[in-house]
């Protein structure tokens, strides 16, 4: 049975109908509906969301949304993994524990950081994933999730 639990082809079929329930705060269970997400051939990317994900948790940041373009032509990137914070402290707090656990987990650093001197919007460029932190205002005024809105959504939504 394990040998057949490790085989492509069936972690593919089982991820079609997949949900996850991640305890991430005691009483607060977050309802992922990831389907294929997880499962990819790209675990360390799943791995890198993951990390980024759970850091943004971590400061309190709001409504994080990942845009999935793998099945897009001429993509930019794999994944944009969005949020937002109520002030620039926080959205600084936001990037500094996404780039401190990503480094310390997954011995990764970022290829580029932009916006840290207004904390408006920060972008953390990991190549295949960029991370968007926004101020509330700023998120709203430049939409990047109806902007991109061919991409696929993926949204973590408190339950």
């Amino acid at each position: 049975l394990l040998d057949l639990f490790f085989k492509k082809e069936f972690v593919e079929s089982m991820a079609s109908s997949l949900i996850i329930f991640i305890r991430i705060k005691p009483k607060k269970i977050i309802n992922l509906q990831l389907t294929k997400f997880l499962m990819s051939s790209k675990v360390k990317f799943n791995s890198l969301i993951d990390t980024i994900v759970k850091s943004i948790d971590k400061v309190k940041g709001n409504e994080i949304n990942v845009l999935d373009f793998r099945k897009m032509d001429n993509r930019i990137c794999d994944y944009f993994v969005i949020c937002d914070g109520g002030s620039n402290t926080q959205v600084n707090a936001i990037a500094s524990s996404i780039t401190k656990n990503v480094s310390k987990k997954l011995k990764n650093k970022p290829w580029g950081v932009e916006g840290t001197e207004n904390a408006e919007w920060i972008l953390i460029d990991y190549v295949d994933v960029i991370v968007h932190i926004f101020q509330k205002t700023k998120r709203e005024f430049y939409d990047l999730e109806n902007l991109w809105g061919d991409a696929n959504k993926i949204e973590f939504n408190e339950k």
